[in-house]
């Protein structure tokens, strides 16, 4: 089981040095979930855009509007910046603005005013709107406010390359992290930064593509290419995938660390995906390698690896690898390990579990284990063994899935005895069509059947009759006593028939009082009009459809349908 510790694939040791570098681990399925959590909140760590309104809760949206306008008129005509930096320094900043103005007093019915006048007598630190507007927040920036200026255009350096920026088409709420990790390309004298940006262009990237790997891998604009990046660019080639995808499937917000991306893809090599085979995976799925720079993949490959997959078992993991992103896949992976471990299976068959079926476990998102032995009212050593039986069986065990209790083995073999043998008791032959057609049919324990039997037996049918009527119609006996003496009651009493009838006809028992009243008042109605033969069976009557009844007998006459109607609203509105 201990395969991880004999391992020596150079690839997956080198990542482990790389998670070393960033103080994780790879120490089993718990560690796994660290990284996770790790790989997202990395790509949680985005620039603020929308506003923070806590501290501005007793303003109105009015006086909010007005205070920007103020605070735009001032950085565009009173500082001179380019209207689209005041405007975003005033309207993308909601941290900076809410400090400037608690400051300000704004009661006296003027915000614009009241503003402006603070601002002529107290101009403020350009340098924390800017910062803010690019993405940056206050903890973020206060390293990099300059401690001798406080006039953007006091810094024309730094603007004149955040402008070759905004103008090659990186968005301005992206820039904060360029400056964040890579602030000396803000230093570049004139032409370096766009020299840099069409170098990378150069490499047969599409402007939108720089963009947008500029904004994920800021340190590129530092120096020459990257290598590691080149090499990439060379990888991607070799297995047939073109430009146009990276273009569509890496994101702006996500950090690229391309040596840990470079070392998957030399790892699933070795899993023995090459070529033309990797690329088709990677296509279908691209998460498998730009998700947290690959780090969630590299957690899947050492997760199975550590449970004693081999290579084949890897590589059928990747080509059959579901359509769920790698985070959700290795995620619940882990999961049902935990879930295999709390219900106290044991380690070997824990093993095998996770060997022989990484892709079912990767594809489950289980219950807790709590709720499901609640739900299924059974014990974990029943749960263990279900899951022995059928690992299958945890595809019913889903989040978003009913689960049904858990029937007891021992009390369906009770009930089914008892049915057995009341059915014996009224003559029926053991293992005969007849009874099993009757014990497939027939609801409720022993005691409530003989009940209902002895019900009909009571209302003036003999025995012999009951077990005929039940051969032919056993449902009858699903009815509880009380409906069964009402629609009996009704059959005879309301509408004249004979119990006889009843034994002739037994299915009539099935129907509801409503309609066999409706159908058979109608009948005698119209035979009494002499439109319809006087000698129809009662199950010809009973046993078709309400269309073929008023297209066959209650159309026949010109005011059939009319009183169908009267008669049908009388019946239901009485009942």
């Amino acid at each position: 089981m201990n395969v991880l510790h004999r391992l020596r694939n150079p690839s997956l040791l080198k990542f482990l040095s790389l998670l070393r570098a960033e103080n994780l681990s790879l120490n089993g399925p718990g560690h796994i979930f660290q990284i996770l959590r790790f790989c997202r909140t990395e790509r949680a760590v985005n620039p603020k855009t929308g506003a923070n309104l806590s501290e501005l809760a007793k303003k109105s949206r009015v006086v909010r509007r007005e205070a920007q306008a103020a605070l735009l008129e001032y950085l565009h005509s009173t500082r001179s910046l380019q209207f689209m930096d005041a405007e975003n320094m005033s309207k993308n900043t909601p941290e900076f603005f809410d400090r400037l103005l608690t400051k300000v007093d704004i009661d006296d019915g003027d915000v614009s005013r009241s503003l402006t006048r603070f601002l002529r007598y107290h101009p403020i630190n350009e340098f924390e709107p800017f910062f803010e507007s690019i993405g940056l927040e206050p903890s973020q920036y206060a390293s990099f406010l300059p401690r001798n200026l406080m006039f953007l255009n006091d810094d024309q350096l730094l603007l004149r390359n955040y402008y070759v920026l905004c103008n090659y088409g990186v968005p301005r709420n992206r820039i904060g992290r360029i400056y964040k990790e890579a602030n000396e390309v803000f230093r570049y004298d004139y032409g370096i930064m766009q020299e840099k940006l069409l170098s990378l262009q150069s490499l047969g990237l599409k402007q939108s593509l720089v963009v947008k790997i500029v904004a994920s891998s800021p340190y590129l604009l530092l120096g020459d290419a990257n290598k590691e990046f080149l090499e990439f660019l060379e990888k991607l080639k070799g297995i047939g995938i073109d430009y146009d995808w990276l273009q569509e499937n890496i994101s702006e917000r996500d950090s690229c660390n391309w040596k840990c991306v470079l070392e998957l893809i030399s790892l699933l090599g070795e899993m023995g995906l090459k070529g033309e085979i990797l690329g088709e995976v990677i296509k279908q799925h691209p998460d498998l390698l730009l998700e947290c720079s690959g780090r969630i993949t590299f957690c899947l490959v050492g997760f199975l690896l550590k449970f004693g997959s081999t290579q084949n078992i890897v590589q059928s993991v990747f080509l059959q690898f579901p359509r769920m992103s790698v985070v959700k896949f290795t995620y619940n992976l882990c999961h049902c390990y935990k879930f295999l471990d709390e219900i106290k299976m044991p380690v070997k068959e824990i093993g095998r579990i996770c060997r022989l079926y990484p892709l079912l476990l990767g594809s489950c998102e289980l219950k807790k284990v709590t709720s499901l032995l609640g739900i299924l009212n059974c014990g974990m050593n029943r749960l263990c063994r279900m899951i022995k039986e059928d690992p299958y069986v945890l595809n019913k065990w889903v989040l978003g899935v009913r689960v049904d209790r858990l029937q007891d083995p021992n009390r369906i073999l009770n009930v089914r005895m008892m049915k057995i043998k009341f059915l014996i008791s009224l003559g029926f032959v053991e293992d005969s069509k007849e009874m099993e057609r009757a014990l497939k049919v027939f609801r409720g324990k022993g005691e409530e059947l003989q009940e209902r039997f002895d019900c009909l037996v009571k209302l003036g049918l003999s025995r012999e009759e009951v077990v005929e009527m039940l051969k032919v119609a056993p449902q009858i006996l699903n009815q509880s006593k009380d409906v069964i003496e009402t629609k009996i009651g009704c059959f005879v009493r309301d509408l004249g028939y004979s119990l006889s009838d009843l034994v002739t006809h037994p299915a009539l028992v099935s129907y509801t009082s409503e309609r066999v009243k409706l159908r058979l008042l109608t009948y005698k109605w119209l035979k009494d009009e002499r439109v319809v033969h006087p000698k129809l069976t009662l199950s010809t009557l009973l046993s078709c459809s309400e269309e073929i009844f008023l297209r066959s007998w209650v159309n026949s006459h010109p005011k059939g349908p009319e009183f169908w109607e009267r008669l049908k609203k009388q019946i239901y509105s009485a009942e």
